[in-house]
Order: structure tokens, then sequence, then C-alpha cells
């Protein structure tokens, strides 16, 4: 089994910046995924504009990924993915073993728990239905909103999310319609205004009761609602439904009950600002880290991996230096500066 100086259980935003910045450190580290692919909780907003990342001015979640997962790759780190660790541990030798619910186990000096805030799985329509409609034209989410140009749009929800994807999609789809369970909408004063001073036609007190299939039964054809108020049922046909009526939020920070982790609220990880936990060996950063003047941006996260792979780095070489050479002076990047001038 390789051990690694880091296992990194978590490749979000915090998680790749904490592989890039280890590499500059020269540390080689495995980054451990539960999703299939990289990116964190972005996936939820491709195609939203990210405007508080420093230096990059308004950015669309889809390629804000894209350049997330090229940073964190610069020094090849081993990564992971569709493996969610169940628990970790300390041997009696001192390494820490990660071991996935699959059984699969990692072995590293280190530990980087960059697990977010949680695993966000969508609700569904609490109904029966054909789940291939998934792969269909029933979503979750919004990846491309070209893919919704021209058609009938059903949205059923009433959180910011669902009003944002609903403002989004005017002047992009032919028609939107936003079914409600009831007529106050929990988002924004200024997005729920615009909404309701646009051309979406909203559905209050209004449920889904049944999704109508096309002929080959492979798609969603119409809806049947009914109003709760007059109790009583209409259809709506549709070329695309999107479900956004909140998430589940499935905990995936488990650890060997032996390590006295300080949490809070039964779930973050109590730390330093320098993100050091009260388990020596194991560092936490991003959202699940908690501390006294926390900023929970995607720039706070990078900074809180800086710390934890400069204290990795000084606990493996108390010789090192305290903190990485900058990019600009950092002869780590010789080879890449000289790729680029070709």
């Amino acid at each position: 089994m390789i051990v690694k100086d880091i296992n990194i259980i978590g490749g979000g935003p915090a998680g790749l910046y904490a592989a890039f910045y280890a590499g500059m450190r020269d540390l080689n580290v495995r980054i451990i995924e539960t999703q299939k692919t990289l990116g964190g909780k972005v996936h939820f907003y491709p195609e939203k504009l990210i405007w508080d990342v420093g230096g990059i001015p308004g950015i669309r979640g889809a390629k804000f990924i894209d350049q997330m997962i090229e940073q964190g790759l610069t020094f090849n780190p081993e990564v992971i993915t569709n493996q969610k660790i169940s628990k970790f541990k300390q041997t009696d030798g001192g390494l820490f073993v990660a071991t996935s619910e699959s059984g699969e186990q990692y072995l590293s000096k280190r530990i980087i728990v960059a697990t977010g805030g949680g695993i966000f799985n969508p609700k569904k329509l609490p109904l029966q239905y054909n789940v291939k409609f998934e792969e269909t034209n029933l979503h979750h989410h919004i990846y491309h909103l070209k893919d919704f140009k021209n058609k009938n749009v059903v949205i059923v929800g009433g959180g910011n999310s669902a009003i944002d994807w609903a403002n989004d999609l005017i002047g992009v789809a032919k028609e939107v319609h936003l079914i409600h369970r009831n007529d106050t909408f929990k988002a924004h004063e200024y997005n729920a205004r615009k909404l309701k001073e646009s051309s979406v036609k909203i559905h209050t007190h209004t449920l889904v009761k049944e999704l109508v299939p096309n002929s080959a039964g492979t798609s969603v054809q119409s809806i049947r609602v009914r109003n709760s108020q007059s109790d009583q049922d209409y259809f709506l046909e549709l070329d695309e439904l999107l479900v956004n009526i909140g998430f589940d939020n499935e905990l995936n920070f488990h650890h060997d009950p032996s390590l006295k982790f300080k949490l809070k609220d039964d779930y973050y990880i109590e730390g330093s600002s320098i993100a050091q936990t009260s388990v020596k060996g194991v560092y936490a950063i991003g959202d699940i880290l908690e501390f006294e003047g926390k900023v929970r941006l995607i720039a706070g996260a990078y900074n809180d991996a800086a710390n934890a792979v400069n204290q990795i780095k000084l606990s493996l070489d108390p010789d090192a230096e305290e903190k990485a050479r900058v990019s600009s002076h950092n002869n780590r990047f010789d080879k890449k500066n000289q790729e680029k001038k070709d």
C-alpha cells in the first residue's frame, strides 16, 4: 500500500487548492472524492457567475471548475473518485488509514479534511415515476442554459435556486412555468420581485400529482398538477422539467471514535486559524473548519489550504521554510514556465 504524505479527503475548491499548494512544497498527495468528478458544490451552479474569488472577475461555475481542476492537478496528485471515506483512524505506527465504504484503504502520514458542509443530494418529487426520466428531461440542476433554448420549461420549487433558474431562463426558453406549493417565496427579495414582474407563469398553491410519460415511456410529456385551494387538477405540457425543492444533507465526515475531535453542532471541526484540529496530524480546511474569524468564501478556503500544507510540511521536515516560495520565484515552476513560453 503506497503511503502518501497527505490524504486530502474532498475534491472541491479547498481540496484542489491544497493539492496544488502541496505540490509547491514538494509533498505528494492523494485526493479522495466521493462524487464521480472533482469540483465540489460548484457543480450545483455551473451557469452562475462567481464574482468573489480574488483576481477572477465574473467567471461561470463550469469554467471555474475546469480551471480549479487544471490548477489542482498541476503536480500530478493521485486522484481517487467515486470513493466515500467511511472512516479514518491512526495506526500504531502513527500513519493514518482512510477506509472507503467499499473497503479500499489509503495510507498517509497526514490527513486534510476538506469535505465541506456535507454531501447535498437533491430532493425528489414524492411520486412514483420512471427513473429514466432523470436521464432525459427531468433535471435537478441546469448545467447549460442553451439546452433549454426555445423550449417549454416547468420549474418546481419556490426557493432561491428555483427562482434564480426561472429568471435566468427568461429570454432563453420559449415559455417558463413555476410551480410552488404556496404563495410565499423563500428567495432574495430582489429576485422574487423580478420574477413576479416577468413573463414567467407562476402557479401558486399548486402541487405536482403525476408525471405523464411520452408514448415511448422515456421522458415526461406533461404533468398533472392540483391547486390546493380549488382542489382542481389540470395538465401542463412541457419539454423540460426542473425540480428544485431543496437538498438532503448527508454528513460525510466520519472517523474513529479514538480520534478526539472538538466538534461544533456535532459536525463542523473546531480548529485554529492555521487549520490545526484537536487531533495531531489531522488538519481541516474550507467549510468543514470552524474557528473565530472564519471566512466562508472560496478565498477563505484557499487560505486554510495553504496554512494546513505549511503546517504539514514543517511537521514532516522541521528544517523546511515556513511557507512556499511564491510562484514567480519557485523553481518548481521553471519547466512549466518554459512550456508556457514555448
